[in-house]
C-alpha cells in the first residue's frame, strides 16, 4: 500500500504514485516498506500480515486501540524488534541498517526521569551515533544541540535536570534530541499525549517543517482530532492493517468501527472512541527504560 491510498480491510497491494522526498537515499523509494509482516513478544502475536509503504516526506499518524500493535510497528521500523515473518525495509535497507538516520522518541512513561542528566546532555545524545566510539563532541555537534534547543523553545532550560521539567518540557527536550540527530526518519511514540495545547501545536509545527524538508515522520496517537488536523496520512491498526490513506479516514465511521470494534460508541453522526489511552504494563514509579519496554499500546 502506498502512502495516500485509502485502504480498508482486507488489505491488498495498491497503486504507486506517491511523491518522494529529497533526503532519502534512492529517488522514488519509500522511506518505509513492510511486506507481509507478523511480529510479537514471546508467543503473543502483536501484528499479523501487515503490508504498507510510507513515502518520503510523509507525516503519518498511527491510531488504534491499546494492544493493537502501534508501538510494535514503530519498534519494527526502528530495528528494535525482529519480525516473525515478512520483511521490513527502512530508508532503502533492512530495518536497523540505517540506524544513524533514524530518531526514535519513546513514550514519556517509559523513560527513567530520575536519571541525573541535564537537558543539554539528553539532546547531545542525539549526536552520539554520528560521533562514534571515543570521539568527543565538536563545534558542529554543540551547534546542532544549541539550534535544536532553540527550535523547541528550551534554550533557557539547557542546564536543568531532565526530571525537573514539566511533561510538555520533557517532550520538547526529547524532540530536540531527535532534531539534533539530523535524521531522515522520525519515529515518535505518543509525542503529544498529556501535553498542553500550546506545546502540541508547537511540536506539530516542528514536525510539519521537518517533513517539508523531505524528512519522514511517523507517530502513534490516541488523539483522533489531532490526527485529522495535523497529519496528512493515517494508519488504522488493530493487529492487522485496517486502513491506510488520507487523514480523513479518522472521521470515517466504518474505519473507526473496524479499528475499535466494541470500543466505539456512535452518538448521532459522531463517533466516540472508548479506549484507555493510559494503560501501562508497569506501575507508576516502575517505568522501564524506553528500549526495554514491551508493547503496551
Amino acid at each position: 500500500m502506498r502512502c495516500g491510498e485509502r485502504v480498508t480491510a482486507p488489505v491488498a497491494p495498491g497503486a504507486p504514485g506517491a511523491p518522494a522526498g529529497a533526503s532519502q537515499p534512492a529517488a522514488g523509494a519509500p522511506s518505509v516498506r513492510l511486506t507481509d509482516v507478523s511480529a510479537g513478544y514471546d508467543r503473543r502475536l502483536a501484528l499479523e500480515d501487515v503490508s504498507l509503504e510510507i513515502a518520503a516526506g510523509s507525516l503519518v499518524a498511527i491510531f488504534g486501540p491499546n494492544g493493537g500493535g502501534k508501538t510494535t510497528l514503530l519498534k519494527l521500523i526502528a530495528g528494535l524488534l525482529e519480525p516473525w515473518s515478512g520483511s521490513v525495509e527502512v530508508l532503502g535497507a533492512p530495518a536497523g541498517r540505517e540506524a544513524r538516520q533514524i530518531a526514535y522518541v519513546p513514550q514519556a512513561e517509559l523513560v527513567d526521569w530520575s536519571f541525573p542528566v541535564s537537558v543539554w546532555d539528553v539532546v547531545m545524545m542525539g549526536r552520539f551515533p554520528r560521533l562514534g566510539v571515543g570521539r568527543r563532541p565538536a563545534t558542529a555537534d554543540r551547534q546542532a544541540v544549541t539550534d535544536a534547543l532553540e527550535r523547541v523553545g528550551m534554550a533557557d532550560r539547557r542546564s536543568s535536570q531532565i526530571g525537573a521539567l514539566s511533561g510538555g518540557q520533557r517532550r520538547r527536550a526529547f524532540l530536540a534530541r531527535a532534531i539534533a540527530a539530523e535524521p531522515d526518519l522520525y519515529l515518535l511514540d505518543e509525542p503529544v499525549t498529556g501535553v498542553d495545547v500550546t506545546t502540541q501545536e508547537d511540536l506539530m509545527a516542528l514536525l510539519v517543517a521537518e517533513t517539508a524538508r523531505g524528512r519522514t515522520a511517523v507517530a502513534t496517537t490516541h488523539d483522533l482530532a489531532a490526527a485529522a488536523e495535523h497529519f496528512t496520512t493515517v494508519v488504522a491498526l488493530n493487529r492487522r492493517l485496517i486502513a491506510f490513506g488520507s487523514s480523513e479516514l479518522v472521521l470515517d465511521p466504518d474505519v473507526l468501527a473496524a479499528t475499535y470494534g466494541g470500543h466505539l460508541l456512535v452518538l448521532g453522526n459522531r463517533a466516540v472512541v472508548l479506549d484507555d489511552a493510559h494503560h501501562h504494563d508497569a506501575a507508576s514509579g516502575q517505568e522501564q527504560h524506553f528500549h526495554e519496554g514491551r508493547e503496551g499500546h
